[in-house]
């Protein structure tokens, strides 16, 4: 097990601006997402997310920045297909920033562990499994994407409201502009 997690490690190593950075943790999500944080530079708790996703060629992507736009989307679409079961899951996400999240210390950064994240929610993973038939990601990479996001902007913004407020404009079926204009960071006008 540990070669393997080493071999991962290694795997999600990259380099950026000249300096070489390895992942405090990587997990393999399943067969078709790749995950790892890294130390950021924004605070000293900042964590960086990375992913690899397998491509239809079977090969692996380059390291990618995963950024609000991409789950949104990806909601957006699942919501489309399924929009009860979607806003449920949204529900869950609301929930779980309320009771889960918390600005990290950097030694609490520094001992996250992703498999830890992963196996705490199989309940909400069952729950949600037929939503990863309906875009881009599924449930299980999407629901860890979306701990890292809230932990990072509760560690490095603790006013910061980006993502409640995008969950906000899903559930209540904001339009479509100003629920992008919000997932891109831009001002609305």
């Amino acid at each position: 097990m540990k070669m393997v997690k080493n071999k991962l490690k290694e795997f999600m190593t990259f380099r950026r601006q000249g300096e070489i950075k390895k992942p405090i943790s990587v997990v393999k999500v399943n067969d078709e997402f790749i995950l790892a944080i890294y130390k950021g530079e924004k605070g000293p708790a900042d964590i960086l997310i990375r992913y690899r996703q397998r491509l239809k060629n079977g090969r692996w992507s380059n390291i990618r920045t995963p950024k609000h736009i991409h789950w949104t989307v990806d909601i957006l679409i699942k919501m489309f297909q399924e929009e009860y079961l979607t806003k449920q899951f949204i529900d869950e996400l609301m929930k779980i920033w309320r009771r889960e999240i918390y600005s990290l210390t950097q030694e609490e950064r520094d001992k996250l562990e992703l498999m830890e994240l992963l196996n705490y929610d199989k309940e909400t993973l069952e729950r949600f499994k037929e939503l990863s038939s309906y875009g881009e990601y599924n449930v299980k990479f999407l629901l860890l994407l979306a701990k890292l996001l809230m932990l990072q902007e509760k560690s490095n913004y603790p006013e910061g409201h980006l993502f409640q407020t995008l969950l906000r404009k899903l559930k209540e079926g904001d339009d479509i502009f100003s629920i992008l204009q919000t997932a891109t960071l831009k001002k609305l006008t």
